[in-house]
């Protein structure tokens, strides 16, 4: 038991005899018979009956009025609390007096407001009030009407003035006449006004109104007023009425009071020493009984008490109460804590061999002794689970964040890096991610193929293990070829102790051990069947080593980390696929011309190829033609697409078409993508696209352009002056129903012209533009060269990769030179064929070209032969010499020659056979006057 300061031993429950006052005897025996009768487990509800000797003791007692005078005394309990209740009565009856002469004084005031304005608009607007205030007499025939009005409205005045203030009317006669005492300006400006005053007839409160004629003038004014006293009648009648509810709710309350002290009174006992101390008894066996050991100390740092189980667990002396705290035996920093007596919540504190949570708070609060109070609780067990726990919260949190953090990219490697960043160093000191080459390329691996260090992350350098981007052949009997083999995670707990690893590289492996790395869990990386590679976990800081549950966590990890990778390598996979299509769909290089110089460059999108391409296409007469296309979207459908696109302008080139004719039929043919790809598959992406093409011809210096919803071109003049052509914006390709135009420049030799795709300018956070206007100050700064204008335009980009493709052509305008062209007029007559045939020989002889008489002379005879007998004025011949010989025949017809093989019997139709066999290359293109059949000879 507790041990109180004074006692002796354990308090006797025996009672002293001797003589006893009759009160505090009577007293004394019913708290004996209640604890007796305590220990039998009866009722704490029921009283216990009266023995004789109180029987007799009551009757001695002065009766139930002496019980009321101590029930009400201030010394009881009791007395206290019916002391209150009547306090509290009377301030709740003060309080509802105040609140009812508040209330009513307020309505009185509103109500003698809303009677006077109501009285005094009442005889304002009334019939002939108007009129008597314009006639000869308004008293005599205002004042009757207003003192009856005054009369029946229970008003003390009504008063109708003039505009000056002057009245017409008054209760008392003698004042008619006088002037009126108020605020007129309101109701002379004609709004109602209600004042309060104090009057002639005392505190009151007025209305004036003004009186107006039809036009909305006042004439007029008209004043009610009531005194505030004879409204105010309801707070007189109300007051007996709450006095009196308010005396008999105090007669009730200040009973009821008295009856409830003398019942508290009576069960109470009086609260003396023996009952008091019952308590504490009571109080004592409870401390004794909670599984927390207590102790309390005085302010000096004294133990005052402590109970059984603070006995225990600080495993305190027998004398060890009165004791300062630090005499215990108990550590400096727990008697420290003890004897400081400041607040602490949960502090834990070793303690013979336990872990104590201590709560500690100082009794002076409120008025208490000083000292203070402390508990001490048991945690030793608690603290081991929570730390289980902890490791569980920590590698699920582990498990959660990988979601989030591994996988934010489709590459391999950097998946494999966040991986290795995740892990160190929350789970491993050291991460190593190895797998299979063809993983790296997309590919699925072969068995027994070499292995790639991906990634290796380490909470420090110089770790000696394989370094990154070495090849790595396991050997069988290593950790690492038993988990590509099984497929399951691998322990290895004690490096230097494990045989089989130490066999792979006996050199590294032993450095590896001397370097701390004491410990290793191998997990392959599996998609579904398939083994991706190898995760390495190594430990080193901490000296315990991977067990079980260890191997479960990394398991679960690299398994997540396995979708991840696979998803990579297939994304690798399909965007090598389209990449590798698309490169194979774009020019692998330029064709010879001399025309332009070209520099071109082509950047693929960050995520999935598209559909971007671009083309140089010789044409006859030396000329060149540029296009440059965007299908809208990316992947496979993009790339295939824009094959079939640049396969047709292929196509449509070869027919010499000009530009907004070749747009034209690219339309109907996107338009025929889209119909025939949505009657296969509804849900096939419409097919959109944008191109610009443009045809150089370097005899005229000109350059015509259409584009169908491409973004413009670019031009800088030779003196580097940027500027957007204004080239008609068609609408993309695949909408069908508008007609494409064209757009005719003259170009001065050493222009540049650049063309381009909107993944070039385009961009989310700004207009287009702006773009565009950020585009000619990069080309401003750009060298002189088609090479430097691209490198410069590249490198002026921010350094992020685009979203979407570019591709990027300058071409540097050339012009063939007089020399370089000849010319003739030729006459409609058979006779001027030898003519011509004489001047293009004296010229190819100018030329050094004599090897080419005969094939040249053959050409142009049998071209212009053609055009005589066929064709229709005017004639003309022209030879280029370019990269090759060019002979043009020039008339007004329309009428296209066809090859075809003349029969035997035929004494003509072989000339264009002979054209074809000795010419590279012929045709025939149509101009705005007719036709040009040309043919074109390699030179020697």
């Amino acid at each position: 038991m507790v041990r109180l300061l004074g006692r002796t031993g354990l308090r006797s429950s025996r009672r002293p005899s001797g003589p006893r006052r009759p009160g505090a005897q009577s007293r004394a025996d019913l708290v004996s018979a209640s604890d007796a009768r305590g220990t039998a487990h009866l009722p704490q509800s029921s009283s216990p009956p009266p023995s004789g000797e109180e029987r007799e003791t009551d009757q001695r007692r002065p009766g139930a009025l002496a019980a009321l005078r101590s029930a009400l005394t201030g010394r009881s309990v009791a007395g206290q609390v019916f002391l209150l209740h009547v306090i509290i009565v009377l301030l709740l009856v003060l309080t509802a007096v105040a609140a009812l002469l508040l209330q009513v004084r307020r309505d009185t005031t509103q109500e003698a407001r809303n009677r006077s304005l109501a009285v005094a608009e009442a005889f304002a607007y009334a019939p002939g009030t108007r009129e008597a205030l314009s006639g000869p007499n308004p008293s005599a025939v205002l004042q009757p009407a207003a003192e009856a009005t005054r009369i029946t409205s229970k008003v003390d005045f009504i008063v109708v003035m003039n505009n000056q203030g002057v009245r017409y009317t008054h209760p008392v006669r003698e004042r008619i006449g006088q002037q009126f005492v108020g605020n007129l300006e309101p109701a002379l400006a004609g709004m109602p006004v209600i004042e309060e005053i104090n009057g002639t007839l005392g505190r009151l409160v007025q209305a004036i109104v003004p009186v107006k004629a039809m036009d909305g003038r006042v004439v007029g004014l008209v004043s009610a007023g009531v005194t505030t006293e004879h409204v105010g009648g309801a707070a007189s009648r109300q007051l007996p009425l709450v006095l009196g509810a308010a005396a008999s709710g105090l007669a009730l309350a200040t009973a009821g009071t008295a009856l409830v002290s003398r019942r508290l009174l009576r069960q109470t006992h009086g609260l003396g020493p023996r009952e008091m101390t019952r308590m504490y008894e009571h109080h004592d066996a409870v401390l004794h009984s909670v599984r927390e050991g207590v102790i309390i100390l005085s302010d000096d740092g004294k133990l005052l008490l402590s109970n059984d189980e603070a006995r225990r667990l600080l495993d305190l002396p027998d004398d060890a109460e009165r004791r300062h705290v630090t005499d215990l035996g108990l550590p400096s920093d727990t008697a420290a804590l003890l004897a400081s007596g400041r607040t602490a919540t949960d502090e834990v504190r070793l303690v013979r061999g336990r872990l104590l949570a201590i709560n500690q708070r100082p009794t002076d609060r409120g008025g208490g002794p000083p000292g203070s109070v402390a508990t001490l609780r048991d945690s030793t067990e608690l603290r081991a689970l929570s730390g289980r726990a902890e490791v569980a919260r920590e590698r699920l949190t582990l498990l959660y964040d990988a979601g989030g953090a591994v996988g934010t990219s489709l590459s391999v490697r950097r998946t494999a890096e966040e991986l290795a960043e995740l892990a160190v160093p929350r789970f491993a000191d050291f991460v190593t991610v190895d797998l299979y080459e063809a993983v790296l390329e997309g590919e699925e691996p072969e068995a027994g193929s070499d292995l790639r260090r991906t990634a290796s992350t380490g909470i420090r350098e110089g770790a000696p293990l394989y370094p990154l981007g070495h090849r790595i052949q396991f050997v069988a009997s290593s950790p690492q070829a038993h988990g590509l083999h099984s497929g399951r995670a691998v322990l290895e707990p004690r490096l230097g102790d494990a045989p089989g690893w130490l066999a792979q590289d006996i050199e590294r492996t032993t450095a590896v051990v001397a370097y701390g790395i004491h410990s290793l869990i191998t997990a392959p990386v599996r998609a579904g069947s398939l083994v991706l590679g190898l995760v390495n976990f190594w430990r080193s800081e901490k000296p315990e080593s991977y067990d079980v549950e260890d191997v479960a966590l990394a398991e679960e990890l690299v398994a997540r980390a396995a979708v991840s990778i696979d998803n990579a390598r297939r994304y690798t996979r399909e965007h090598s696929m389209a990449e590798t299509l698309q490169r194979s769909l774009l020019p692998q290089r330029l064709p010879e011309q001399g025309a332009l110089d070209i520099a071109y460059r082509y950047l693929p999108a960050q995520a999935g190829v598209g559909g971007d391409w671009f083309d140089v296409l010789p044409l006859s007469g030396a000329r060149v033609a540029l296009v440059v296309g965007d299908v809208v979207g990316h992947g496979l459908h993009a790339a295939a697409t824009m094959g079939r696109l640049r396969t047709a302008v292929h196509n449509f080139s070869a027919l010499d078409l000009p530009p907004d004719e070749l747009l034209g039929l690219l339309d109907e043919l996107v338009a025929r993508i889209d119909q025939n790809e949505m009657a296969e598959d509804t849900s096939a992406p419409v097919t959109g696209a944008t191109c610009l093409y443009a045809i150089y011809d370097p005899a005229s210096r000109r350059c015509t352009i259409a584009r169908a919803g491409h973004p413009p071109p670019a031009l800088i003049q030779p003196d580097g002056e940027v500027g957007f052509p204004d080239v008609p914006a068609g609408p993309p390709l695949g909408l069908g129903g508008l007609p494409f135009e064209t757009a005719d420049l003259e170009l001065p030799e050493g222009s540049r012209l650049v063309l381009y795709t909107d993944g070039l300018v385009e961009d989310r956070e700004r207009d287009i533009d702006d773009a565009l206007e950020l585009l000619r100050a990069w080309l401003a700064d750009a060298g002189p060269s088609p090479e430097d204008t691209c490198r410069a335009v590249l490198d002026a980009r921010p350094p992020s990769r685009s979203s979407d493709d570019i591709a990027l052509i300058v071409a540097r305008t050339r012009a063939l030179v007089p020399d370089q062209i000849a010319e003739w007029d030729v006459p409609m007559d058979p006779a001027a064929v030898g003519e011509v045939r004489a001047s293009v020989t004296r010229r190819l002889a100018e030329w050094g070209l004599d090897e080419l008489n005969f094939t040249t002379e053959l050409i142009l005879s049998e071209l212009v032969t053609n055009a005589i007998r066929y064709g229709s004025p005017p004639l003309h011949v022209r030879v280029v010499r370019e990269h090759s010989l060019i002979c043009e025949v020039f008339d007004g017809s329309s009428t296209s020659p066809h090859l075809r093989y003349a029969g035997m019997t035929d004494e003509g139709g072989r000339g264009l056979f002979l054209v074809a066999q000795l010419a590279e290359r012929w045709g025939t293109r149509y101009t705005p006057t007719g036709k040009v059949i040309w043919a074109e000879q390699p030179l020697p």
